[in-house]
């Protein structure tokens, strides 16, 4: 086997004699030798011409290919039974595991399946009321399913990451994410595939409880558990899976009346960024634009007075959404259709927090400190925009870019996506001015990398919140158990233990291996 490069002009297909021909000639075979080529990546390259970058692994007609293949799922009805706490990225991926593993995955999700819950979302937007249980952050599909379907996680310290891109494909998503560089499905896409996996783990015999909020977990008397919903309803197995995302705060709350163990974490906060789409569009393909060319993407990273600040959640042709989940917050969020056809581009904008950062009046919160602190953030922008006249009850704090940086407020406000709308404010007031003071540093210096990011075409909305969990439930680095319950299995974004849809995913099939090996 030889690995080659291929460079087509954005616009252009790649071909099968292309690949064929350059294939041969990199490997010394003549014109009418047979070869198989596959495609292992493609990058998008506009540091020059704005071209794609395939590479490829050719095969010679003596060397042999073995393509990836997915463990089949088995039946599953009268398996013992493994309680798995949330249907986002985590909590699914771990199912289907079990289901390759001999076991039954019992999932409770406090939220509704992922068509209802667009009604409810839906209703989030018009009218700014707050289902704490059906939102952007909770249903089926957890907060991944309508932020875009992002999947950036290339690491494979982790786990083999092909066994989670194989399987949203065998579920309906685009061949294209096994390939690409910046691979996404698209929030039009996602509630599809989630329902496709859902239909799979019932016919295998697994289970789904809908508007099930957990608000119990306690030992049973044969060594497993009982899992207590708001409901009053049970349910028994042998291990717990705990993927409930990182703003489940009830459920750290939970841990803490339970005397279990509990960690404050860092967390990143900050603004939505949201420009034109062609201002980022000419600042990545250098002014230039013609068809066939996707909708251009940025991210930075910059360090200031020793703490990062840096891009999150890029959302190239996209919209911003409402992501509160709890009343009187305003959270704002970002997510782009499979197309990427917006006329705008966003992408949270924020500083890296640790807990040493934290004011000192929150350390009479305890291990709650950054969690209250988050929280506090939250309510503030909710508190300034309803008492500043608001016509929605989740209109946005908002500033113009360079007003921003300025420390003045904005006299206007150019158009935005965010459809409760956005309130002209003194967002360098409103944030902690430990915040504001790197971020206002930050946005001048990408403006050396990104020529034209810094602009007051750019509108910054309050508040960029929950990129990660708050807090981390410790667990044992080789079994993957709680520190506090063995057979608990902490897991996810919830857990402090991963950051997106892949790495929440191949959390979720690690713990559930390992359930598998506590078993035996």
């Amino acid at each position: 086997m030889k690995e080659i490069e291929i460079v087509v002009p954005v616009g252009r297909a790649l071909t099968e004699e292309q690949m064929g021909a350059e294939a041969r000639r990199q490997l010394g075979l003549p014109r009418t030798a047979e070869v198989r080529c596959v495609v292992v990546k493609r990058s998008l390259d506009a540091r020059k011409d704005v071209v794609w970058r395939y590479r490829i692994e050719a095969y010679g007609p003596s060397e042999s290919f073995e393509p990836y293949r997915l463990e089949p799922y088995r039946e599953v009805g009268e398996a013992p039974a493994v309680i798995v706490v949330g249907a986002g990225p985590a909590g699914l991926f771990a199912a289907l595991k079990l289901l390759t593993l001999g076991l039954k995955p019992v999932i409770l999700e406090r939220g509704k399946d992922v068509h209802r819950r667009k009604t409810d979302m839906a209703s989030l937007s018009r009218t700014g009321a707050v289902d704490p249980d059906s939102n952007y952050c909770y249903g089926e599909g957890g907060a991944g399913a309508f932020s875009d379907g992002k999947l950036f996680t290339r690491s494979s310290k982790r786990g083999d990451i092909r066994e989670v891109l194989y399987q949203l494909v065998a579920f309906g998503a685009s061949e294209e994410i096994l390939t690409d560089a910046h691979p996404h499905i698209g929030s039009d896409k996602l509630p599809v595939v989630v329902e496709r996996i859902r239909e799979c783990i019932v016919a295998h015999g697994g289970e789904y409880h809908f508007d099930t909020r957990v608000t119990d977990i306690e030992r049973s008397e044969d060594g497993g558990f009982i899992v207590t919903a708001q409901s009053g309803t049970q349910f028994r197995g042998r291990s717990v899976i705990l993927a409930t995302g990182h703003s489940a705060r009830d459920i750290y709350e939970l841990f803490a009346r339970r005397g279990w163990d509990l960690q404050p974490k860092g967390f990143a906060l900050g603004v939505r960024v949201e420009h034109p789409q062609h201002l980022i569009n000419s600042a990545r393909y250098h002014g230039r634009q013609w068809p066939g060319m996707p909708a251009a993407e940025y991210s930075f990273v910059e360090q200031v007075d020793g703490r990062g600040v840096f891009s999150f959640c890029m959302c190239p042709g996209g919209i911003l959404v409402p992501s509160s989940t709890e009343p009187q917050t305003v959270v704002l969020n970002g997510m782009s259709n499979s197309s990427r056809n917006s006329k705008w581009a966003n992408a949270g904008v924020v500083v890296q927090i640790e807990p040493e950062d934290i004011p000192s009046e929150y350390a009479v919160s305890g291990v709650f400190s950054v969690m209250d602190f988050q929280r506090d953030v939250e309510r503030r922008m909710y508190a300034w925009a309803s008492s500043h006249g608001a016509s929605h009850p989740l209109a946005a704090p908002a500033q113009r870019m360079k007003d921003f940086c300025r420390g003045v407020v904005s006299a206007s406000l150019p158009a935005t996506s965010y459809f409760p709308g956005a309130l002209s404010a003194p967002l360098h007031e409103l944030l902690p001015d430990f915040v504001y003071r790197r971020m206002r540093l930050a946005f001048p210096a990408v403006d050396r990398k990104i020529h034209g990011y810094y602009t007051n075409d750019a509108l910054l909305l309050g508040v960029e919140s929950r990129t990660s969990s708050p807090i981390r439930i410790p667990r044992d680095p080789e079994t993957l158990e709680s520190l506090s319950v063995p057979g608990l299995y902490p897991c996810g974004e919830g857990a402090g233990y991963a950051g997106g849809i892949v790495s929440s995913a191949i959390d979720g099939i690690r713990c559930a291996g390992k359930i598998k090996e506590r078993i035996r």
